[in-house]
């Protein structure tokens, strides 16, 4: 099958990989576009566990309130360089945290930090094995992942914090 610059274009915009990787993807795969998502899926978690180690000392801390006043949330997002902080993709997806938090009151921030006979699932308390109100088929860590895979770099929610009113 003849892998089509449409074809490349469409991989690009499901993955944020390169071109060069969306054409091999697709060639392996014979021009499926599930698959050759699934194919990148696979290569990008080498190169995010890679990343992970990498110290993350720059970044931004998003301020977001919500209901006339009433709930307020920080959250505090890091990367590796000042330039990963200043990109909007990066912006958005600290945005997009602090909607979470708002929006779920998550109590840890991995599912991991949870004590051990805490009542509830993971991924109600716990604000990266959550799914994503915007798209819960993925959930908030897919959605830090995805950010480290389209940025290159680690990306890290460091904290956060949600404030009621009367609470």
């Amino acid at each position: 099958m003849e892998i089509t610059a449409a074809m490349v274009k469409e991989l690009r915009e499901r993955t944020g990989a390169g071109v060069m990787e969306c054409k091999r993807a697709l060639a392996e795969t014979g021009g499926d576009l599930d698959k050759a998502e699934a194919k990148i899926e696979e290569w990008a978690g080498g190169r995010i566990s890679k990343r992970v180690g990498r110290t993350t000392n720059q970044g931004i801390v998003e301020a977001y309130v919500h209901g006339g006043g009433r709930i307020g949330v920080l959250v505090e997002l890091n990367c590796e360089t000042d330039f990963v902080a200043r990109n909007e993709l990066f912006r958005e997806l600290a945005h997009d945290l602090a909607l979470q938090v708002a929006a779920m009151n998550p109590q840890y921030l991995r599912a991991e930090e949870i004590p051990p006979g805490t009542p509830g699932k993971p991924e109600d308390l716990a604000l990266l094995a959550m799914p994503f109100i915007k798209d819960p088929s993925r959930t908030v860590g897919d959605l830090v992942n995805e950010a480290i895979r389209k940025t290159g770099e680690n990306i890290q929610v460091r904290r956060f914090v949600r404030f009621v009113v009367g609470e």
